[in-house]
């Protein structure tokens, strides 16, 4: 243990960034479109809920929201209900099912080796970190800023 927990968190997580992106780009996909295909996959939501669903992980950049959903929906993946919500259609299913199962394999990989027991309580240490860190009234794990009391 020669470096502190903020490298490792910060080197996982580009390695799983590096990682996610090598696989989807084999779809002609990006992280932001898995995101929007996942929470899709499990509800329509329309596009503030949306929005709100994806904030902590969808940082302000050069890619909007409407930028993805645009894309999914020219490939046939998406399209509105009579409820003006965004749902995958069938296209959109198939193809969520044929990346998820490649998403599996990235998580296999870093999982190699653990027991179910330690990734559960990795899962455990670090929300307790961030939760011990809320509670200083510090920013909030969305990343939204300070938090109002």
């Amino acid at each position: 243990m020669d470096r502190p927990i903020g490298y490792w968190l910060k080197h996982l997580d580009r390695l799983i960034e590096a990682e996610a992106e090598r696989v989807l780009d084999e779809e002609r996909l990006t992280r932001r479109h898995w995101q929007v295909l996942n929470v899709l996959r499990q509800a329509p939501q329309t596009a503030s809920g949306l929005r709100e669903t994806l904030r902590p992980f969808w940082q302000p950049g050069a890619i909007t929201l409407e930028d993805v959903t645009g894309e999914l929906a020219r490939r046939g993946w998406l399209t509105e209900d009579a409820e003006g919500r965004h749902i995958l259609t069938p296209e959109g299913l198939t193809g969520h099912a044929a990346v998820q199962e490649k998403v599996h394999g990235i998580r296999s990989a870093f999982l190699t080796g653990l027991t179910e027991e330690e990734y559960a309580g990795t899962v455990r240490t670090l929300q307790r970190m961030a939760a011990n860190l809320e509670a200083r009234g510090g920013v909030t794990a969305g990343g939204a800023g300070p938090r109002r009391r």
